[in-house]
């Protein structure tokens, strides 16, 4: 498959799981008795992935994320020359998906774009209150569970065909927990989508939802390979 096929399948991936994501907490989250809830933007994340990963993960792996990207360079299932592409590719399609939320968004009376528009934060920024520390935390050992999930579930030891609904309810599950702590990133890509719409704070607390993830891969990574991968691979 060529670059070029591999980095627009990245970015229509990317797209879709923002404008789904982040879509539904902008939204369909609050709205009177008929919001879906944190349940409910949960559930529209893993589904975004879900779907995706079987609609073009045969063409570029179904990543959709920076950080996904980096953990399979680590585990030694992507190479390293093709991450740079990756993650601009990513990058952009959160950006315009997060372009059209905007757009939508913008058509209702009364909407305010730096309420949050789904921005990942911490502190004053965080649903629940909570620090930069509880939310590094967080943020670090969510995406090194989700890349272990990942990797195990792609595995040529694993069930052929189900990765993507393993990793669709495994960034559910992550949303149900985290979603109080940092409105849930482990996905540099989706909160850079946001946060250049949403602006001031969301811009400034940022590099948390770079690096926390990207830690995250990268250790998940190096424990699936040290603990679980065939050793005579």
């Amino acid at each position: 498959m060529s670059m070029g096929k591999r980095l627009g399948a990245e970015f229509l991936g990317t797209f879709w799981l923002v404008l789904g994501g982040c879509g539904s907490a902008v939204l369909a989250a609050a709205v009177p008795t008929l919001g879906i809830g944190f349940a409910g933007v949960s559930l529209a994340f893993g589904l975004t992935v879900l779907t995706m990963a079987y609609a073009v993960g045969h063409v570029s792996g179904g990543h959709f994320n920076p950080a996904v990207s980096l953990g399979l360079v680590v585990g030694g299932r992507f190479p390293a020359k093709e991450l740079p592409g990756y993650i601009v590719a990513q990058v952009l399609g959160a950006i315009a998906a997060g372009a059209i939320l905007y757009l939508i968004a913008s058509g209702k009376a009364g909407f305010d774009v730096t309420a949050g528009f789904a921005s990942n934060g911490y502190a004053e920024h965080s649903p629940g209150g909570y620090s930069l520390v509880a939310a590094l935390v967080c943020e670090i050992v969510l995406t090194a569970f989700f890349l272990i999930v990942i990797l195990g579930a792609t595995d040529a030891r694993a069930p052929a065909g189900f990765a993507p609904i393993a990793i669709g309810l495994c960034l559910t599950l992550i949303h149900l927990i985290s979603i109080p702590v940092t409105n849930t990133s482990v996905n540099p890509a989706r909160s850079t989508g946001v946060a250049v719409f949403a602006g001031g704070w969301a811009v400034q607390q940022l590099w948390l939802f770079w690096l926390a993830p990207l830690i995250g891969a990268a250790i998940g990574a190096v424990i699936y390979k040290m603990v679980l991968a065939d050793e005579r691979r």
